[in-house]
C-alpha cells in the first residue's frame, strides 16, 4: 500500500499552491488544441485549490522545447485560453517566473512551459529550490510525467514545505495499485502493440503476476511464430521468438496462459480499400498480413472477460482505425465494458479505441498516461511517486 500525502489532506486556505499538471495536449499545425482531455483532467485539482481560497500557480510542459530557448510554438498560451473557458476565470500566463510570481488568494496563474527552464530535465537542485520557494504547498497532479525525475516533478518535491499528490495523481496510483498489487482474481492483462521489443520487459513482468496474458497487435505475430505458425508478411520479430517462448513458459508454470488467436483477419495491404479475409491460423498465406483477431478468437477473449476479477488493458488487438480490421478490438472493448471485474485501461491507442466504440463510461478507470502507465505495469519505481512517499514521512530538505 502506497502512503503519500493527498491534496485533500492539506489545509490550502490562503496558501501559495504550485500545481504541476500534465497539460501536454496535441495541437494541429495552426496551434489549435485537438484534444483537451488532459486539460479537463487537471480541473478538479485546480478547482480544489481555488475553492479553498489558495493562491494558485499551475505549470506544465508542452512538446519538446530546448532548454533556455523559448519559442512561440512552445508557449502554453493555447492552454491558458482553454483553461479560461473551462474555469470561467481570467488566466494570466506568466513568463520568466522562476524568481517570483505575484498571485492573490482566489486567483490562478499559468506558468510558462517548465521544460524551457535550464536544468529542468536534469533535475537541477538550484532550479528545484527556486520552484519550491514559490509555494507553501507543492502538488503533483501529473501522473503522465511520474516516470521522469525532472525539477518540476521530483526536485521541487524534495524542497517544498509540503509536497502532496493531486486528485488525478492519487486516482491513478489508487487504480493501478488496485489492479496490480491487490487484484481480484483472475487477473487478465491485454498488452498489444507493433513490437515485442518495446514491451518485452512489461510482458515478462506481467507473466509473473497475471492469470491470463493476452497479446495483440503485431506482438501476437511473434508469439504465433513462436508456436510454429506462419505469419506471411505480417510485422514480426523473429529474433524475439525465444523470448516469447520464455514468457509463455513462465505464465504456464504458474498455471496461467497466453491465449493466442485460432483465426485471424488478413489482407495484402493496409488501407481502407483493402479486402479483409478471415483465415484459420494454419491457413495464413505467404502474402497475407495479419491485421486483427478473427471472430472465433475475439469471442473466446470476450468469454474470458466475463470471468475476470481484474482487467488491465494496453493496446488494441488490430488496426482498429480501419473498420474492417477493428472488429476484434470492438468485441474486446464491449466485453471489458460488460465485465463485472475491475477494469483499467491506458495508452493513446487504447483510449482512442475506447472512444471509437463508445465504452468510456463503462471502463472503471482510464489512465491519461502513456510511459508512466507502462512503467508502473512493469513494476518500476516512478521517481515522482517515490519522492511523494518519502516526503510523507520526512521533512523537506533545506
Amino acid at each position: 500500500m502506497m502512503l503519500f500525502l493527498r491534496m485533500t489532506d492539506v489545509d490550502l486556505g490562503g496558501k501559495r499552491v504550485l500545481i504541476r499538471a500534465d497539460l501536454n495536449v496535441p495541437q494541429d499545425s495552426d496551434g489549435n488544441i485537438t484534444d483537451d482531455s488532459r486539460i479537463r483532467a487537471s480541473l478538479p485539482g485546480i478547482r480544489l485549490a481555488l475553492d479553498a481560497g489558495a493562491a494558485v500557480m499551475v505549470t506544465s510542459h508542452l512538446g519538446r522545447p530546448k532548454e533556455g530557448e523559448f519559442r512561440s510554438i512552445d508557449s502554453l498560451a493555447p492552454i491558458a485560453e482553454r483553461l479560461n473557458q473551462l474555469l470561467g476565470k481570467e488566466i494570466a500566463l506568466k513568463s520568466d517566473w522562476i524568481d517570483g510570481v505575484a498571485v492573490d488568494p482566489g486567483q490562478v496563474v499559468l506558468l510558462e512551459n517548465c521544460r524551457v527552464n535550464k536544468g529542468e530535465k536534469g533535475d537541477d537542485e538550484t532550479l528545484a529550490r527556486k520552484m519550491a520557494r514559490l509555494c507553501d504547498v507543492y502538488v503533483n497532479d501529473a501522473f503522465g510525467t511520474a516516470h521522469r525525475a525532472h525539477a518540476s516533478t521530483h526536485g521541487v518535491a524534495r524542497f517544498a514545505p509540503i509536497a502532496c499528490a493531486g486528485p488525478l495523481m492519487a486516482a491513478e496510483i489508487d487504480a493501478l495499485s488496485r489492479a496490480l498489487r491487490e487484484p481480484a482474481r483472475p487477473l487478465i492483462a491485454i498488452v498489444a502493440g507493433s513490437k515485442v521489443s518495446t514491451k518485452l520487459t512489461i510482458l515478462g513482468a506481467l507473466a509473473d503476476k497475471v492469470d491470463q496474458l493476452i497479446v495483440g497487435g503485431a506482438i501476437a505475430n511473434t508469439f504465433l511464430l513462436a508456436k510454429g505458425w506462419k505469419v506471411g508478411k505480417s510485422i514480426v520479430e523473429p529474433d524475439l521468438v525465444s523470448e516469447a517462448r520464455k514468457i509463455m513458459d513462465t505464465i504456464a508454470s504458474r498455471g496461467g496462459n497466453v491465449p493466442l488467436p485460432v483465426d485471424v483477419v488478413c489482407a495484402t495491404s493496409v488501407n481502407e480499400q483493402a479486402e479483409a479475409t478471415i483465415r484459420k491460423v494454419d491457413e495464413v498465406a505467404d502474402d497475407d498480413m495479419i491485421l486483427d483477431f478473427g471472430p472465433v478468437s475475439a469471442t473466446r477473449l470476450a468469454g474470458l472477460m466475463t470471468e475476470a476479477g481484474t482487467i488491465v488493458w494496453n493496446g488494441p488487438l488490430g488496426v482498429f482505425e480501419i473498420d474492417q480490421f477493428g472488429e476484434g478490438t470492438k468485441v474486446l472493448a464491449n466485453a471489458i465494458a460488460g465485465s463485472r471485474g475491475f477494469s483499467i485501461a491506458g495508452g493513446g491507442d487504447t483510449i482512442a479505441a475506447i472512444s471509437k466504440y463508445g465504452v468510456s463510461d463503462k471502463i472503471d478507470y482510464i489512465s491519461t498516461a502513456g510511459g508512466a502507465f507502462l512503467e508502473f505495469l512493469e513494476g518500476r519505481t516512478l521517481p515522482a511517486i517515490e519522492i511523494l512517499e518519502r516526503r510523507a514521512s520526512e521533512p523537506a530538505l533545506r
